[in-house]
């Protein structure tokens, strides 16, 4: 999946420093940042931008920075173009450039926009100048103020259509560990998100998979160390996922499995897991037992070719004399299952 931070200049630069490096180390890709936000004064945008670009482009980080008219001015440059030379890779355009420039920006860099306000009369003109959408990206705003976010659905229905024409889309959730101000309420895409603060890994992933997003951000300052930490996995495709497991099949927990592209609603199918090989024999003690939502399964040698194939049930299952029962997901991480699905990986910890 790919991830994503805010930073903020007001910040000061020591502290997105200690963020950058973060990101990094967390596998993130992405970086959201804004020059035209009013609370952002008292920042000399030239250097700090400067020595701020220097750090994305060693991580491997992609810096989407808002663009406006004034943008230029404040850093000291004459024209768009310019902003290649400082590295800038996305800007995001909410303003103040006709259909012919946006084209002809576009050439040059990843075109950014608000995902919420794309009309269908832009998408027309862009076309008649020769846009190529896989340019162009759509970044929904995040909500300081409650109750003036988005739905889940609402929001899926825009990214959906957006990525039809070939467009990127991307959306935030709220932070939990230093909210942004002036409101310090969370700044998400999604409003029941803002009541979920602290299910970051959780929002994370229903925006990808329900919401439709290519790009998730994280839209306040910092998340907790636990979030970092699934926010790198996330970053490399994976999930951790608590469960019990058996003394006997604790090899499983050596491994990422990855469901199959071709997702089951019941299950979820381990891709890796059929190179044990072992001989898995049939368990007289569970052979009959309910495979209830979470469990942890593996076909044994009765399923012949199939012995060896771990699989988590997303939902109750009926007993199978083919499959054994070796353990458990806990119950707090079984709202993450629905999600990890199409080709998604999981880790048993």
């Amino acid at each position: 999946m790919n991830t994503g931070i805010s930073i903020y200049f007001s910040n000061g630069m020591e502290k997105n420093e200690r963020l950058i490096k973060k990101a990094v180390k967390s596998g993130v890709k992405y970086a959201f940042t804004s020059l035209h936000i009013p609370e952002e004064t008292g920042v000399d945008y030239r250097s700090d931008v400067q020595k701020l670009l220097g750090m994305c482009r060693e991580g491997g980080l992609n810096l989407i920075v808002d663009v406006g008219p004034e943008t230029l001015e404040k850093l000291g440059t004459e024209s768009i173009a310019e902003l290649k030379e400082l590295g800038i890779t996305h800007v995001r355009l909410d303003y103040g450039f006709d259909a012919k420039e946006t084209v002809e920006i576009s050439k040059d860099f990843h075109v950014v926009f608000n995902a919420s306000t794309i009309m269908e009369e832009e998408l027309l003109e862009w076309k008649k100048y020769g846009a190529d959408f896989t340019r162009f990206a759509a970044c929904h705003n995040f909500y300081p103020k409650q109750f003036t976010a988005l739905s889940l659905k609402r929001t899926r229905e825009m990214n959906q259509r957006l990525q039809y024409l070939g467009f990127t889309t991307m959306a935030f959730v709220p932070g939990n560990l230093e909210l942004r101000g002036p409101l310090f309420e969370g700044l998400p895409t999604v409003e029941e998100h803002r009541e979920r603060k602290d299910q970051v890994l959780l929002n994370m992933l229903e925006l990808y998979y329900e919401g439709s997003c290519d790009v998730v951000l994280i839209g306040d300052v910092d998340v907790e160390e636990k979030d970092w930490k699934d926010i790198q996995c996330l970053s490399h495709d994976y999930v951790e996922l608590k469960a019990d497991i058996l003394p006997s099949c604790e090899f499983v927990r050596d491994i990422i499995h990855h469901d199959r592209p071709d997702s089951s609603k019941y299950v979820f199918r381990s891709q890796e897991s059929r190179q044990y090989r072992q001989d898995i024999k049939p368990d007289t003690d569970n052979q009959s037992q309910v495979r209830k939502r979470g469990s942890v399964c593996m076909s044994n040698a009765h399923y012949l070719r199939y012995m060896g194939e771990l699989e988590i049930a997303r939902v109750d299952l009926p007993g199978e004399v083919r499959v054994n029962v070796i353990g458990q997901v806990h119950d707090s991480h079984m709202k993450y299952l629905p999600f990890i699905q199409k080709g998604l990986g999981v880790k048993l910890v």
